[in-house]
């Protein structure tokens, strides 16, 4: 971690219009969860659709594309990347800085509305709320990386990251069966499941296949990114 490149990140990333747009889908998550909890439906069945499909499927992706692209994609498109690329600070130590505020804001936009919303729908009965909110960090750890990447690798980051959040995990991952065990969010979901227990959550792929993917996808963005950022250095520098 390098104290001043975590500072001007985070200071990026809670800008007013990008602070006001991380806001927006926890909001959304919350009322949804309030309103909701008022219902006479199953309760136990309502829980897992909102905070599996909402929460889950829908905020922790969003909130990954918009907080690992913007920690670097925006300056790697207006040029000022230039200006922290001259110090003489390791490449890997730019992109794990980076990586780490990612997750952090990501986190806090996304795990606390989480557990709030399980909380309300079902209390902590069958530990959903915590399976939900355990998968939450995990998944929201491995968007940060995944979208990171993105922002290093193209210049359309974040037509890039909609195509997969919305194409491959919502559609793709979620109809298509063989394509489950590529999605990061079936394996939050066997994440969840682990936590909660078989009977509270369902999931289509196996805890142990679930975590080595986790930390393969994690892991291997973070280093492809590392070396990517590295190749941009170089290419400036010739």
């Amino acid at each position: 971690m390098n104290p001043t490149v975590a500072r001007l990140t985070l200071r990026g990333l809670l800008g007013r219009r990008r602070g006001l747009l991380l806001l927006v889908v926890p909001a959304l998550l919350l009322l949804v969860s309030a309103i909701a909890s008022g219902s006479s439906a199953d309760a136990h069945g309502l829980t897992v659709k909102i905070l599996g499909q909402l929460g889950l499927g829908t905020l922790v992706p969003l909130l990954g594309l918009v907080v690992g692209t913007g920690a670097i994609a925006t300056e790697i498109d207006d040029g000022s990347i230039v200006y922290l690329l001259a110090k003489p600070l390791p490449r890997w130590q730019i992109v794990t800085t980076k990586l780490a505020v990612a997750i952090g804001v990501t986190w806090l936009f996304s795990v606390v509305p989480t557990l709030l919303s399980g909380l309300l729908l079902y209390g902590t009965r069958d530990g959903v709320a915590l399976g939900y909110t355990v998968a939450v960090l995990v998944a929201g750890a491995a968007y940060s990386a995944l979208f990171l990447l993105l922002g290093v690798v193209t210049r359309h980051a974040v037509v890039a990251g909609l195509a997969y959040a919305l194409i491959w995990e919502s559609v793709v991952g979620n109809f298509v069966e063989g394509a489950r065990t590529l999605s990061v969010q079936q394996w939050g979901k066997a994440v969840a499941e682990a936590v909660a227990g078989d009977t509270a959550i369902g999931a289509d792929v196996s805890f142990g296949a679930a975590v080595p993917l986790l930390l393969v996808v994690t892991v291997g963005a973070t280093v492809l990114a590392s070396v990517k950022l590295a190749g941009l250095t170089l290419a400036g520098e010739e």
